[in-house]
C-alpha cells in the first residue's frame, strides 16, 4: 500500500523554525519528484517545494532562502525545514508525489505562525 505520512506542524512564532516529514511506505521515494504543498483556509494549493531523484531541488518564490527540502533515502523520508517563518506561511502542509498514472498525498499537517 503507497502511503504519505506528514507529521511535525505546530504553533511556533514569526521567526521561528520548524521542520516537517514526510514519511513514505509502499514504494520507494528517492524514485519519484516529491513535492511539499501548503494550503490555507480559503486558498489554492500551493506548490511549496520539489526534490528530484538526483536532489536538485525547486521551490516556491515566497520561500526561496527560507525552506529547504531533503530526503533521507535511509529513512526513506522526505523533510521540509523551514526557517525565518512568517504568519503567511500557516497553513496545512501537504506532500504528494505522483506515479503510475496516479497522484498520492499525505493528509497533512498543520503549521500555525503566530506570535
Amino acid at each position: 500500500e503507497v502511503q504519505l505520512q506528514a507529521s511535525g506542524g505546530g504553533l511556533v512564532q514569526p521567526g521561528g523554525s520548524l521542520r516537517l516529514s514526510c514519511a513514505a511506505s509502499g514504494f520507494t521515494a528517492s524514485s519519484y519528484h516529491m513535492n511539499w504543498v501548503r494550503q490555507a483556509p480559503g486558498n489554492e494549493r500551493e506548490l511549496v517545494a520539489t526534490i528530484t531523484r538526483r536532489n536538485s531541488t525547486d521551490y516556491e518564490d515566497s520561500v526561496k532562502g527560507r525552506f529547504t527540502i531533503s530526503r533521507d533515502d535511509a529513512k526513506n523520508t522526505v523533510y521540509l525545514q523551514m526557517t525565518s517563518l512568517k504568519p503567511e506561511d500557516t497553513a496545512v502542509y501537504y506532500c504528494n508525489t505522483y506515479f503510475g498514472g496516479e497522484s498520492y498525498w499525505g493528509q497533512g499537517t498543520q503549521v500555525t505562525v503566530s506570535s
